[in-house]
């Protein structure tokens, strides 16, 4: 078991259940967020709806996910009870789309992370195992934020998503879904070692192609067995009740929890403010209070990968 510095093991705590389990609700959503929403809408716009979503259903969350972008309204506004992780990652990636490279943003790191009292930073990373000098260099560049991440004692959550190395292979085919639990299992053994605290992974079906709940569990425990790491599951913008199916199948499974976004919100985005609230207040917080139960009635939680910091008379002459 390892044994996590006093402001990871803080982290954590802040951005999980009473049982240490994830409940998180993610908006860090830049681009794709920006083309959900009306065509004439402003930046204040953007800003206004993400803040409405994430004050809505803040308080049925462990912690929410934001980006600096968009996010900051949302921050200062979310409910007190709930942790903040914040986006490191510039949105998107650069490269071709067949060899995908982390970006970052001009004038923000984890140090600004930090400053500005999040719990945890995330770290979002296209891969495929198979990507040679591609897939080294992001191994490397994960392990960096992870030292940041050390320096400034913040856990550090990695979202690995994966692509197809071919083109004649779209991401959405019957042949890239039979290649996916492998690409999600193999890139969860190489990731573990890097120096992350919680791995946010994709689900290793897709349900789009295979519907077996049986595929969908051994795929799961496959995942729990090779990861060091506890685990949560993002929803990648599935339909919401594909993805409760999915959570409570990865929890039996031995996943720690979630980080769910568009399965639960995407919907209110293009709403007039009114409809937005209505839907917000009678659906999504519904949905997400769905999640958050499961997940304490089945996820494994993060205590039974790491242990605090053995108390000391001297501890703190050393920490840091």
């Amino acid at each position: 078991m390892t044994t996590l510095s006093p402001g990871k093991w803080r982290g954590l705590a802040t951005t999980s259940t009473p049982n240490h389990t994830f409940a998180i609700l993610a908006f860090d959503q830049r681009g794709s967020y920006v083309k959900m929403l009306p065509d004439d809408a402003s930046y204040d716009d953007a800003v206004d709806i993400k803040n409405e979503v994430v004050e809505a259903l803040s308080p049925y969350a462990t912690a929410v996910l934001l980006d600096p972008i968009y996010g900051l309204k949302s921050a200062q506004n979310m409910a007190g009870s709930s942790g903040l992780l914040m986006a490191v990652e510039k949105t998107g990636y650069s490269g071709e789309a067949t060899a995908r490279r982390i970006d970052f943003m001009d004038y923000w790191d984890v140090g600004k992370i930090k400053r500005v009292g999040a719990s945890a930073v995330k770290l979002l990373a296209y891969y495929h195992p198979d990507s040679g000098e591609v897939a080294e260099e992001i191994e490397e560049t994960i392990r960096q934020v992870a030292v940041d991440c050390k320096t400034h004692d913040l856990p550090l959550f990695v979202e690995p998503i994966c692509y197809s190395l071919d083109p004649a292979v779209p991401r959405k085919s019957a042949a890239f879904a039979e290649q996916l639990p492998t690409i999600v299992r193999e890139t969860v053994r190489r990731f573990s070692p890097l120096g992350m605290d919680v791995l946010k992974v994709e689900f290793p079906v897709d349900a789009a192609f295979d519907s077996d709940k049986n595929h969908w569990r051994a795929a799961c425990e496959a995942i729990s067995e090779i990861s060091v790491l506890p685990w949560a599951l993002l929803s990648a913008g599935v339909d919401f009740e594909t993805f409760e199916q999915q959570v409570q199948v990865a929890c039996e499974a031995g996943a720690s929890g979630i980080l769910g976004g568009r399965a639960i919100w995407k919907e209110c985005i293009a709403m007039d403010a009114a409809g937005r609230q209505t839907f917000l207040q009678d659906v999504a917080a519904k949905r997400l209070a769905k999640l958050r139960q499961i997940v304490e009635e089945n996820g494994k939680s993060w205590t039974d990968y790491f242990e605090p910091t053995p108390s000391s008379e001297d501890w703190f002459e050393h920490y840091a």
